[in-house]
């Protein structure tokens, strides 16, 4: 059974609660097809970070794209929601810091083209908690990124973030959510 944050998770770049000076930015580029192929977004815990990485990788694949959202109906979207999209991958960098993984996982797995999607699309939480060795090994995929490779970077300690990753990362830096958001937020779930 699915947990309450779960539950409610926003599936859609409208229902993030408090980051529209980045959820308009994301949903433009997606509108406009003018995309980067390397997203870092950092910012204190709990303000969206994951769950717009998570919804930019969905819109990315996306069939029927709707002014830079994702459907949420298209056999794509259905297949994100429900966990088995296999051209996206979220990794977790905080229990999978070892430059092995960051090979395994991804460099060697991003040269190949995307199994149903148009694109593949990888989510790395924590990703501060690479190790040194993972973030030379990467910083050559982001430099030169197959055309259907994409990169989402999410962290709450972007200093520890290497110069030479943030600087090939298109930045986005997300904002404490100020109360009246919150609480709004809550009335609509328990209503």
């Amino acid at each position: 059974m699915p947990s309450l944050s779960q539950l409610y998770r926003p599936q859609r770049f409208a229902d993030v609660t408090g980051q529209t000076h980045i959820s308009e930015t994301l949903r433009k580029e997606l509108a406009t097809n003018r995309l980067g192929h390397a997203y870092l977004f950092s910012g204190p815990r709990g303000v969206g970070k994951t769950t717009s990485a998570r919804i930019f990788a969905k819109a990315l694949n996306c069939t029927d794209l709707r002014d830079g959202e994702p459907c949420t109906a298209c056999p794509s979207c259905l297949a994100f929601q429900s966990g088995t999209a296999v051209d996206v991958i979220e990794l977790d960098a905080a229990t999978h810091t070892g430059v092995d993984t960051v090979r395994e996982s991804i460099i060697e797995h991003a040269r190949f083209a995307p199994m149903l999607g148009k694109r593949k699309v990888y989510i790395l939480d924590e990703a501060h908690m690479l190790s040194t060795a993972s973030w030379n090994a990467l910083l050559k995929t982001l430099e030169e990124p197959p055309a259907h490779a994409f990169f989402l970077l999410a962290t709450t300690e972007v200093h520890k973030v290497p110069a030479t990753i943030v600087s090939r990362c298109q930045r986005f830096e997300f904002r404490r959510i100020d109360d009246s958001a919150h609480a709004a937020r809550l009335q609509d779930i328990a209503t």
